[in-house]
């Protein structure tokens, strides 16, 4: 299937690693032209370089902290400044501390819901004028397979994720005449870093050995295996391109079966 991606302009958010990279990868293999963002210049230069081994094709790259707003309009001028368009946003964020609601103060929800929640509408309100002028536009937002079953020492996350959801589904009618659709995206358990650390702190807040935490989730998975980021690449990457013509709104997992939860 052709995905239509070819040189489109694609805005990937948190791309430097694990799952927001997978996905940059993607879409390069597509042929699209893509951008992407994260806190540190030299993991990203890493990433880029990387990618292109691995594609053929080399993403720019621009250092962004996605809690500060003047910090993503820069981001979105430096995406667009080639072809004056952004024509996919993929708004990704590493996930707030795991905890329990006990262990928060206000600063840590404040920084929760600005990192998971709030950067995402930063991102889709700058981008918005591009896609709407272009009369086309994907936007798809990363969050968590918590938006259907919460999961367990994530309160932040399971809260702010589905705020996303909710943000999704109503702009996906309000964009919908001006040709922009609009989805959301959930994984399971994928074999990153950021999983890797969430079983460590569960581990020790029951003190329990890590690999019997990781054995046991892994037990909850029909197909027996983690996800590999690749595989949540292409779903972004289908979500994200003009073969996709009629999804718009929707919540879509990655998990491999493993939320039991009817939609």
């Amino acid at each position: 299937m052709d995905l239509g991606l070819k040189n489109k302009s694609v805005l990937v958010l948190a791309s430097g690693s694990g799952l927001g990279k997978a996905i940059a990868g993607e879409f390069l293999k597509e042929g699209a032209s893509v951008v992407l963002a994260g806190r540190t210049e030299e993991k990203l230069a890493s990433a880029a370089a990387d990618l292109e081994k691995l594609t053929g094709s080399r993403p720019r790259f621009s250092p962004c902290d996605i809690t500060k707003p003047e910090q993503i309009k820069g981001l979105v001028a430096f995406a667009s400044e080639t072809s004056g368009r952004v024509d996919v946003l993929v708004n990704n964020a590493g996930g707030p501390p795991a905890g329990t609601f006990e262990s928060f103060d206000d600063g840590a929800w404040v920084g929760a819901f600005e990192l998971t929640l709030l950067s995402y509408v930063r991102a889709i309100r700058e981008v918005l004028p591009l896609m709407k002028k272009n009369g086309w536009g994907r936007i798809v937002n990363s969050t968590s397979s918590s938006v259907r079953e919460v999961i367990e020492n994530l309160i932040l996350s399971n809260t702010f994720r589905l705020g996303v959801i909710g943000l999704t589904k109503t702009l996906s009618a309000e964009f919908a005449p001006y040709g922009i659709l609009v989805n959301a995206i959930g994984p399971g358990r994928f074999d990153t870093e950021r999983i890797r650390s969430l079983d460590r702190s569960l581990a020790e807040r029951k003190g329990l050995p890590v690999e019997e935490v990781s054995k046991g989730a892994l037990s909850r998975i029909p197909l027996g295996r983690y996800g590999i980021p690749e595989e949540y690449g292409r779903l972004a990457a289908f979500l994200g391109s003009e073969a996709n013509t009629y999804i718009t709104g929707q919540t879509i997992l990655a998990d491999g079966g493993m939320v039991r939860a009817v939609p």
